[in-house]
């Protein structure tokens, strides 16, 4: 793998673990429906840019991670996680 394709891959890895982190942060109980509804299609969106990476599709798995991030901003800024 080229070294640019290394320090892409790294840089997704290092995002879907940054996801992990900001999930853990939220209270799952504290969540209306709706918003547990976002929370899930974030963890989609994240299993998706794993399985994405795994295929070395480093575009998509990107496009997937940034998504469950800012799906999961979204939550923690309406719960005041986050300014």
């Amino acid at each position: 793998m080229s070294s640019a394709r290394q320090s892409i891959g790294n840089r997704i890895n290092k995002d879907i673990s940054m996801f992990s982190e900001s999930i853990s942060s939220i209270d799952m109980q504290s969540l209306s429906a709706e918003e547990r509804e976002v929370v899930e299609l974030a963890k989609m969106y994240a299993a998706d840019s794993k399985a994405w990476l795994s295929k070395k599709d480093y575009n998509t798995s990107f496009a997937s991670i940034s998504y469950a991030h800012g799906l999961l901003d979204a939550i923690r800024k309406l719960k005041q996680l986050i300014d």
